[in-house]
């Protein structure tokens, strides 16, 4: 069975975005890059909330492809327009999205259809980002791991990660890496007894 993945930058105080939607204090560079690039690459299919979704297809298509792109942009530009999207959201619309399957409701259900599948030859399905997705994902039980970059930074007020959890979750690490830019990667998976 396939396994979904979430991938999200944090706060040490555990908000993934401030009051306002604000991700400027997330600390980015090559190295991380690099390291998320790797991992990425393994998997074919990418999961997003609608805003999500929305924000990086806005950028993400055309990104390889301009002037002066960086590393980091040629390589995710190119893995982006071959990964298979799926979207959580009550109004997108699918007509004329490529590669793209919007799931609108019966959540639990589809997100376990294609789990199931084998579509994906048994690779992962990461989750980018989406705190509302991501929410929704975690009261159906339905993400397997998190891959966690905990940034420097307590924020005080903002979104957080987990909230309305309806019972305990049991997690195992299974690695850490510290990138010289003070971000730490925490690698976990669910524990399911």
């Amino acid at each position: 069975m396939r396994k979904i993945y979430s991938f999200m930058h944090i706060s040490l105080d555990g908000f993934v975005a401030g009051p306002n939607g604000e991700m400027d204090w997330i600390k980015v560079d090559q190295e991380i890059f690099d390291h998320v690039g790797k991992r990425i690459s393994e998997s074919d299919t990418a999961l997003y909330g609608r805003v999500t979704y929305e924000m990086m297809q806005n950028y993400w298509p055309e990104a390889g492809s301009q002037p002066g792109a960086s590393k980091h942009d040629i390589e995710h530009s190119k893995w982006y327009l071959q990964a298979h999207k799926i979207v959580l959201s009550k109004n997108l619309k699918g007509e004329g999205l490529t590669n793209t399957t919007i799931i609108s409701k019966n959540l639990s259900e589809r997100i376990n259809e294609i789990k199931q599948s084998e579509g994906g030859g048994g690779k992962e399905i990461l989750l980018f980002g989406s705190p509302r997705a991501t929410h929704s994902l975690i009261q159906e039980n339905l993400i397997d791991g998190y891959w966690l970059f905990v940034n420097p930074v307590i924020l005080g007020l903002g979104i957080p990660l987990f909230v309305d959890i309806n019972e305990k979750i049991k997690l195992n690490l299974l690695d850490t890496k510290q990138f010289s830019c003070g971000v730490t990667a925490l690698n976990y998976i669910v524990h399911r007894s």
